[in-house]
């Protein structure tokens, strides 16, 4: 037996070596004992002289005479003592801001000031907003047009205290947060920040608000708060209050709308720009429609008419709107100004819609009052001359967009947007997408070949590409990719993709140079494909294209089936004229509230989206289509001009696109039944057996530049660059020795040399020029079919365009033809 086990148990005595005291586990155990009896004794003490002595702690935390787990569990009295506290500090809170709370007078803007435009060189455009404004007693409004409002927006509005407290909540919460600013939720919330205070949106508005309208429920009666919410409203159309807005849409006094009427006029609370055209634009009609059944829905779930009536009404139908009626302030091309100029502000400042509808702003734009009374007469001019839709039905429904910029700021100088709002024609053609824009995209394509060479050959990096490298331009061509295998098309026989060409001419291998002056597509399709799709979408979206409008990867997408808007497309080509700096396109450079000017308005900087190089080879290779290609009808102007034709399949739309030195204009013309969306054949139209961009459009561009420059100096391009030698395409044939391949611009399509006089001014891009270019004895055709008339090819802020086919009358139209013959299924790259 060991000597541990030998130790007698009941042993006393200093602690052993364990550590325990003598006489071991037991005797640990009763030690521990009578040590927590004198601890519960100590606190029992303590707790009964505090008794005995009536001194308390104020807050028994932790809990004396509590052990354990216990000790630190609140009592039901400290959390209940808590939350009064806490509850009884809001409510003296609430109380005093509510005591302190003061119903201001009513402001100013509820007698809804109008906003002012003004042109270019500060005089008076357009006013909008101020007058078309009557208040009318609640009484006059039908009950149950009343209850339409009541159901689209408060349904509780009779019972509650003016104020939505888990909307409140959820509102302060946003924007004390920084997340999105949120809304009165309630009628009378909505009349407090339209009667009482101002627009700007912050939480402590928010808050005055939410306090004024608990008050006013005190001081006002639930029938003058709904009579004041309807008549502060802002309905669109310039109508302000009920009874205008019964007027503008339904021609009738608030007191005679239908309920089914009310519903509509309810709907457009809540986006009046968009529901106003509920009438003409069928998105905004397939919008108001759906609002207009929610109305009706909810006036069934809340039991102010029947079910059946709620049927009665559906099937009677959508009570579309009578058609609008501006001012006369809004005629002609104001309207479309007006609408690119709010489209901006929105765009680039906190502005709302609603904010802009109750006025007091004044906006200075960039139009240019002459320029667009020039551009709307030179339309004119064409409609008069060639168009006669009362004894040709093909020129019905023709329409023509148009937009000028100035390319050294991205100014937008002038807009042709269609034959105005008092004619019917709402959409502004010269900012909406899709029309193609054709082979006006085509120096997109040559921009990005020069910025990232062409893989001509299978493996090997990207060759160098310029203008007089040469492609095979014949009809018919299969087309390969990168990898050099030709690719594949299942609408086509032979299993195979051929580009096709608008005519069978056999063109052999050209340079890209003549490709895109007679508008050859076969060159470019091949070349689109060599550079890549990324790169030739990299190229447009930093000359100024947005990407939504840009065809997915087919090569249809090399020779225009995007569809840019005709202020994209100018910008675009001021890119190239002001030798590759990008101008965002600007039409506001100004606004002004409360005598303060609003941040975000100065003019976008330039940004560089190419070499200048690329940007003067490319100008000076539209310089050649003037001169000798499908553009030569532009040589009216009598001054350099750089520019390209577009027409698309069917000639269904039509393109000039051309610049100066000094300004950029595109044109497009398309026709669209405005009732049936869908773009048409112009076949007919004007007399003209096939409608090219070189005709009409070019007719409506030279016209307007002829007026727009007038008193201008004449300017020269900047000289094209010398280029390094090119690469062709695999098969083209070699130079011959005695015609070495050049590596300089072809001498007929470079700038005229600067006269001696302009020497002085050889550092700056556009110098003036002491008389116009003679352009008198210049070929006016890219063939020789007897006499040509140089027939075009191929033809946002803001938007969208047209474009397609086209070629030289007579000969090779050189157009696009993205549908049987030259798509493929996408693929984005």
């Amino acid at each position: 037996m060991s000597e541990h086990r030998r130790r007698p148990s009941g042993r006393t005595g200093p602690a052993g070596s364990d550590g325990m005291p003598q006489g071991g586990r037991a005797a640990a155990r009763r030690a521990a004992k009578a040590g927590a009896g004198r601890g519960r004794r100590a606190a029992d003490t303590r707790g009964a002289e505090a008794r005995r002595t009536g001194r308390r702690r104020l807050i028994d935390y932790p809990r004396a005479g509590k052990r354990g787990l216990r000790r630190w569990l609140p009592s039901w009295k400290l959390v209940s003592g808590t939350f009064l506290l806490f509850f009884g500090g809001l409510v003296g809170l609430f109380g005093y801001a509510y005591a302190t709370t003061t119903i201001p007078s009513a402001n100013p803007s509820t007698q809804l000031q109008s906003n002012t435009y003004y042109w270019s060189d500060g005089s008076v455009m357009a006013t909008q907003g101020s007058t078309n404004r009557q208040n009318v007693d609640l009484a006059e409004v039908p009950k149950l047009v009343q209850w339409d409002f009541l159901a689209a927006e408060n349904a509780t509005f009779y019972s509650d205290p003016g104020v939505d407290t888990q909307g409140m909540l959820r509102a302060v919460y946003h924007m004390a947060t920084g997340g999105e600013v949120q809304s009165g939720s309630t009628i009378t919330q909505q009349f407090v920040k339209n009667t009482y205070l101002t627009q700007s949106q912050s939480v402590t508005r928010k808050l005055r608000e939410i306090m004024i309208s608990l008050k006013i429920g005190d001081q006002m009666s639930k029938q003058q708060i709904l009579q004041g919410y309807l008549n502060s409203c802002y309905y669109g159309r310039d109508a302000y209050g009920i009874e205008a807005a019964a007027r503008t849409y339904y021609h009738e006094h608030a007191s005679q709308l239908t309920v089914s009427q009310g519903a509509f006029i309810a709907a457009t609370v809540n986006e009046p720009s968009l529901l106003m055209h509920a009438d003409t634009d069928p998105q905004a009609k397939a919008q108001a429609e759906a609002r207009w059944k929610y109305v009706l829905d909810r006036m069934a779930k809340i039991n102010k008419i029947t079910g059946a009536q709620e049927q009665q009404y559906l099937a009677a139908g959508f009570p579309t709107p009578k058609p609008y009626a501006p001012s006369a302030g809004m005629s002609g091309q104001t309207g479309y100004l007006v609408q690119t100029a709010e489209k901006y502000v929105e765009a680039h400042s906190s502005l709302t819609d609603q904010q802009l509808g109750h006025g007091g702003y004044q906006i200075y734009t960039t139009f240019d009052k002459k320029k667009v009374n020039a551009l709307s007469a030179s339309v004119a001019a064409m409609e008069k001359k060639h168009l006669d839709a009362g004894h040709r039905s093909a020129d019905k429904d023709v329409q023509v967009g148009a937009a000028s910029i100035d390319p050294s700021t991205g100014a937008v100088v002038a807009l042709y947007g269609g034959a105005g709002w008092d004619k019917g024609h709402w959409t502004d053609n010269a900012d909406a997408t899709g029309v193609p824009v054709g082979s006006t995209f085509k120096p997109i394509d040559l921009a990005a070949a020069l910025d990232h060479g062409a893989v001509l050959s299978p493996g090997q990096p990207a060759s160098p590409v310029t203008p007089d490298s040469k492609f095979n331009g014949d009809d018919g061509i299969t087309i390969k990719n990168q990898q050099g295998q030709e690719m594949p098309d299942s609408n086509d026989p032979t299993g195979l993709l051929h580009q096709r060409n608008d005519v069978p001419t056999k063109w052999g291998y050209i340079t890209l140079r003549k490709a895109m002056e007679q508008s050859v597509n076969t060159p470019y399709v091949q070349l689109g494909e060599y550079v890549g799709y990324n790169n030739v979408e990299g190229e447009a979206l930093k000359a100024g294209l947005l990407r939504k409008s840009l065809q997915y990867d087919t090569p249809g997408f090399y020779i225009g089936t995007s569809t840019p808007s005709a202020i994209r497309m100018a910008d675009v080509y001021a890119t190239f004229d002001d030798g590759g700096v990008q101008h965002e396109p600007y039409s506001v450079s100004k606004v002004v509230a409360g005598g303060q000017q609003l941040p975000g308005f100065e003019a976008p900087k330039g940004t560089t989206a190419m070499p200048s190089s690329t940007a003067d080879t490319v100008t000076d290779v539209l310089q050649g289509v003037v001169k000798s290609g499908t553009g030569t009808n532009a040589q009216a102007l009598g001054r350099p001009v750089a520019g390209k034709t577009g027409t698309t399949d069917d000639y269904k739309s039509a393109w000039f696109i051309g610049y100066t030195p000094q300004l950029v204009t595109s044109v497009s013309m398309f026709k669209e039944d405005p009732k049936n969306s869908g773009l048409q054949s112009m076949k007919g139209v004007g007399g003209f057996s096939k409608v090219f961009g070189a005709d009409m459009p070019t007719e409506v561009w030279t016209g307007y530049m002829t007026a727009a420059l007038q008193g201008q100096p004449v300017q020269q391009f900047p000289p094209a660059p010398q280029l390094g030698q090119g690469t062709d395409e695999y098969g083209a044939p070699s130079p011959t020795p005695s015609a070495p391949p050049s590596t300089a611009p072809a001498s007929p399509t470079t700038s005229p040399s600067p006269s001696p006089s302009a020497g002085a001014c050889h550092q700056k891009r556009h110098c003036p020029s002491p008389t116009p270019t003679d352009t008198s004895g210049t070929t006016t055709g890219g063939t020789t079919t007897g006499t040509t008339t140089g027939g075009a090819t191929d033809g946002g802020l803001i938007g969208g365009g047209t474009g397609g086919t086209g070629g030289t009358t007579g000969t090779t139209t050189g157009g696009t033809s993205p549908t049987p013959t030259s798509s493929r299924p996408g693929r984005h790259g």
